[in-house]
């Protein structure tokens, strides 16, 4: 090994060079959008720029300031390291308060930096108490689940604003969806507000600064209310309104004056409502607009609401008023049409004579499109536009069968006339999963132009936080279809997939996927607040399939209302927590999920019994384990009592490692005992000897390898055998839900990276970039939702967008990259959030370079490597304050560094050890298999002479030979039915094997 000289000596500085801090935070806020929050001690963290090399804070101070910059509280000094979610060290807030906070910090070399900027933080309504607003409605009370149909109401009320105003917050929420106006002037840029939570029990509401919308004088007030997941279809077989029939909304203007009166405007029996232009919508089947009947001035103070309704006022939610803990959901870019395409004749669900545009954006998207109507077209009075949207085309038409029973459609009733102009198309209360769009209606849409269309995509508004990338461009593509993937399914809620019937908060989707979404995006607040409705709909300690949970209940799951345990899906509430902390170092989220993920492993143990295995029962399984027939995703190769009873172990496992974090040491004992005794049990149950588990499936070697349930000395042998199940495969994945986050990792700890290279890099069906070598723009349900020559799945889950099998990023991050937050079994907080790193590239699969970078709460930290002539270099970045580990391939001994840049060589052939020798007949099969160039050769030769239809078939037949050479094997093969030919095959292996070392000494 060799460093550079700047791995080795600290740049030059000057001594004592002042720190700066760059980024101050409040919670998991982004910066700037702390209003409103929920509690009165919230923590801060802060990053200190790039400087001086191995910097390390050794005190902080904080501050809070006034809007005009006097200080108005400050701590004394803190000798201490922390920066990272810091406890509050002020009096609490009080509802409403307002103050900015800012930081020095001082490093061990004892230069101070300057105060940093201030960062506003101010608190929401704390107590219900500060609620003096009632619920209001238009809709008659009615029975939840019965269908409604009305068109969505207008609610508005006129108000007096005194002069001096200095401040205004208007604090938001509704049962059901809720736009906001103020003197015709949107509230916000907030889209699906107020978002989706366990309405029963928590119904979230944002406070916004409104000061600037409010005049001196009248001024008017206006919401409109759409059904959402309150009123809407949820899930499958038509359930709708399934939390109440009653769209209501609830809003508390608060208005403070420079001589510090306040006034108050809220919702009451004085508002009033009549019908708006939207006459249905749903998150399921779209929106109809008449906008022949919308009329703008209803949202200014001048407007005469005499022959309006008044609204009926309703108590106040039994549910919590939660304050929002992370982004709304937005709009968060535009993306223009790859292609418009007129259609010979109607589209899919399209009238005769219609004439239908096809808009392709490119890449499936998750939001609405937008049309712009141009006074030019023409459009005349009464002329209706309808879209249909779809991911994908089936031999040529729109592929709407994945959809179900979701319609997906958008139709707008135009208006005409110069009081029309130009007319925008675009809903409110929907959204669709989309590539392709079919825009129908008259004639005059063949004019419409690439500028007159754009696809709006939506999400909540995380933080970019994470990138890869490779010498690969398959590979990036992936990770680029990932990361899509995990945006169009955060909205609100981790749903499973964001266009058909479903779009649920899949618990099982999003326990495997939660490392990697907390990679790419900032989204320790998006997890905190689902994990609040993970133990609001916990009931007996059993967490329900989909969070919010609409699924418990008679016709459903569990006809006594009650969720049903099943492994890998309720553990979410038990991994996910673990998660949160592990990537952000948050220790309040374990501390306030420490009882619902104790109550989970307790109804794990009542189910498992005295004897400690979780068998029998309802399981998902190994869900969409690609073996499995397409109309039935559990029937997996992995027996599901084995996957039951290994959740159970690492349930009890996270469990201890959680209460030593939280310093409950008994607890931690106790946990740590469970595990060992089902540790035992799973061994003795499903375990030989030597190390084979039952159903001798990658799955149930994967599971056993990561989460140590193996005897000693049993692992390697599992980890020889999940790798000769690989290469028996052809290389193609054999895994579900459950197995796909875990098998390369299985591959890399027992010594078999190569092999997983070679999975993750196969490019045929199944595998991660088959997708990627059919077009797809985001990771599929599916193994192959697409089959080959173009027909969708015959599944009736069929999803294009679906981002749990993306979960292979995480590894793509942590090990080919070698980009790792520490994490340590013993529970010390103090390397969880990246403040510890780990880099431990492992190179291979005939990539030249792969790099990752991640927005740690410490800073940017950043691995990449790359293969030069014949040296390999790594390099890597470390935040101020953080520290890294970094393994070289080579297994020397790890090297610690702090801060900084750092550069690191090897000789190639170090970096990528010995290479193989060259195949011949006297190698093993296994060998051949090895080598990706001979066995393509090999397999070729093989499939010719009828052994296998396909090289992963042909490596199907010959796996009870791999301990013999390829000689033998070439003898022994044979087609299905037939004896083997002998002689021809062996010549013709020979002759594959002699092109491949030709070529080989050649190049």
């Amino acid at each position: 090994m060799t460093t550079d000289q700047a791995a080795t000596t600290p740049a030059p500085t000057s001594a004592g060079a002042a720190p700066s801090v760059a980024v101050l935070r409040v919670e998991h806020h982004r910066a700037g959008e702390a209003v409103g929050i929920g509690g009165g001690a919230p923590r801060l963290s802060w990053q200190v720029a790039p400087g001086p090399r191995d910097w390390v804070q050794a005190r902080y101070e904080l501050r809070l300031v006034d809007d005009d910059g006097r200080v108005v509280a400050a701590a004394a000094p803190v000798d201490s390291a922390d920066q990272v979610l810091v406890p509050w060290p002020f009096a609490p807030l009080t509802s409403g308060q307002r103050v900015s906070a800012q930081v020095r910090a001082t490093g061990a070399d004892g230069a101070t930096s300057p105060w940093s900027a201030p960062e506003p933080v101010e608190a929401g309504l704390l107590r219900r108490e500060d609620w003096s607003a009632a619920l209001v409605t238009a809709d008659p009370p009615g029975e939840p689940g019965a269908p409604v149909a009305s068109p969505a109401p207008r609610l508005r009320r006129i108000f007096t604003v005194r002069p001096g105003l200095v401040r205004a917050r208007l604090h938001l929420t509704a049962h059901g969806l809720v736009e906001a106006h103020l003197n015709g002037r949107r509230v916000g840029d907030e889209l699906l507000a107020p978002g989706w939570t366990a309405y029963r029990s928590r119904l979230r509401y944002r406070t916004h600064d409104v000061t600037d919308l409010l005049v001196e004088g009248d001024n008017a007030v206006g919401a409109l209310l759409g059904s959402g997941w309150w009123r809407g279809r949820l899930a499958w077989g038509g359930r709708r309104a399934l939390y109440g029939t009653q769209r209501a909304l609830l809003a508390q203007l608060e208005l403070t004056y420079a001589d510090g009166s306040t006034d108050r405007v809220v919702t009451d029996a004085s508002w009033r409502t009549s019908p708006s232009e939207v006459l249905e919508d749903d998150l399921y089947d779209g929106e109809h607009v008449d906008l022949r009947l919308r009329d703008d001035a209803w949202l200014q103070p001048g407007f005469d609401d005499g022959d309006w309704q008044p609204v009926i006022e309703l108590p106040l939610p039994e549910a919590e008023l939660a304050a929002a803990d992370s982004a709304p959901v937005r709009a968060v870019r535009a993306v223009r049409p790859q292609a418009l395409e007129v259609l010979d004749g109607p589209g899919a669900g399209a009238d005769p004579g219609q004439t239908t545009v096809r808009v392709d954006l490119g890449e499936n998207v998750v939001g609405h499109l937008r049309l712009r109507l141009r006074p030019e077209l023409a459009v005349q009075e009464g002329d209706r536009v309808v879209v249909r949207q779809a991911e994908v085309l089936e031999h040529g038409a729109l592929g709407v069968r994945p959809l179900r029973t979701a319609r997906a459609t958008d139709t707008y009733d135009l208006a005409a006339g110069a009081s029309a102009g130009a007319q925008v198309l675009e809903p409110r209360f929907t959204f669709h999963g989309f590539r392709y769009a079919e825009v129908s209606g008259p004639a005059w849409l063949t004019h419409l132009t690439s500028d007159d269309v754009e696809g709006v995509v939506i999400t909540s508004d995380l933080e970019p936080a994470g990138g890869f990338s490779s010498s690969e461009p398959l590979l990036d593509q992936l990770h680029a279809n990932v990361l899509r993937g995990w945006q169009g399914n955060a909205v609100d809620v981790p749903t499973d997939c964001p266009q058909r019937d479903e779009r649920l908060g899949w618990t099982g989707d999003a326990q495997v996927f939660s490392p990697t979404a907390s990679f790419l995006t900032r989204s320790g607040g998006f997890w905190t607040s689902w994990l609040k409705d993970v133990a609001a709909d916990q009931v007996d300690g059993a967490v329900p399939f989909v969070v919010p949970d609409v699924l418990s209940g008679p016709g459903v799951f569990g006809a006594d209302g009650a969720p049903v345990p099943a492994a890998a899906w309720g553990d979410a509430g038990v991994v996910v927590p673990w998660v949160v902390f592990e990537r952000t170092g948050d220790t309040a989220v374990l501390a306030r999920q420490w009882p619902s993920m104790v109550a989970w492993v307790e109804r794990l143990l009542r189910e498992a019994g005295e004897d400690l295995l979780w068998a029998g029962g309802f399981q998902f399984g190994d869900w969409l384990d690609p073996t499995a027939p397409p109309d039935d995703a559990a029937a997996a190769q992995a027996d599901p009592d084995v996957i039951a009873t290994a959740h159970l172990a690492r349930g009890a496992e996270l469990l201890a490692r959680t209460a030593r974090v939280l310093g409950r040491d008994e607890d931690a004992a106790h946990w740590d005992d469970v595990a060992q005794r089902v540790r035992r049990a799973f061994t003795a149950e499903y375990v030989t000897g030597s190390g084979r588990v039952l159903s001798d499936c990658p799955t149930v070697y994967a599971v056993a390898i990561c989460w140590d349930l193996l005897p000693d000395g049993a692992r390697q042998h599992a980890g020889d055998r999940l790798a000769d199940l690989v290469r028996t495969s052809g290389f193609r994945i054999s895994t579900g839900f459950v197995g796909t986050p875990l098998v390369t990792d299985a591959l890399t700890l027992t010594g078999h990276v190569d092999v997983a290279h070679r999975l993750l890099l196969q490019r045929r069906v199944p595998s991660w970039l088959y997708p990627v070598t059919m077009g797809a723009t985001t990771v599929w349900e599916r193994w192959d939702s697409m089959l080959p020559d173009g027909t969708i799945n015959p599944g009736e889950m069929t999803s294009f967008n679906h981002y749990a099998l993306g979960a292979v990023a995480d590894w793509m991050h942590r090990t080919l990259a070698g980009l790792a937050p520490a994490s340590d079994p013993a529970g010390d907080p103090s390397t969880a959030g990246y403040r510890e790193i780990v880099v431990a590239p492992r190179p291979g699969g005939g990539l030249t370079s792969a790099s990752a970078w991640h927005d740690t709460p410490y800073g940017r930290a950043s691995a990449g490597w790359r293969a030069e002539g014949g040296a390999w270099r790594l390099d890597v970045v470390v935040p101020p304050g953080a520290r890294a580990v970094v393994h070289l391939p080579d297994g020397s001994e790890p090297v610690r560094v702090g801060s900084g840049e750092h550069a690191f060589s090897l000789p190639l052939a170090a970096a990528l050890g010995r290479p193989s020798r060259p195949v011949g007949l006297g190698s093993s099969v296994r060998e051949l298999l090895d080598d990706a160039r001979a066995w393509d050769a090999v397999s070729a030769a093989l499939v010719a002479a009828g052994v296998g239809q396909d090289d992963a078939e042909a490596a199907r037949r010959i796996a009870p030979l791999l301990e013999r050479d390829v000689r033998t094997m070439a003898l022994s093969a044979s087609a299905p039915g037939s004896v083997p030919s002998g002689s021809p095959l062996l010549d013709a292996v020979e002759q594959a094997l002699d092109g491949v070392a030709s070529t080989s000494s050649s190049s």
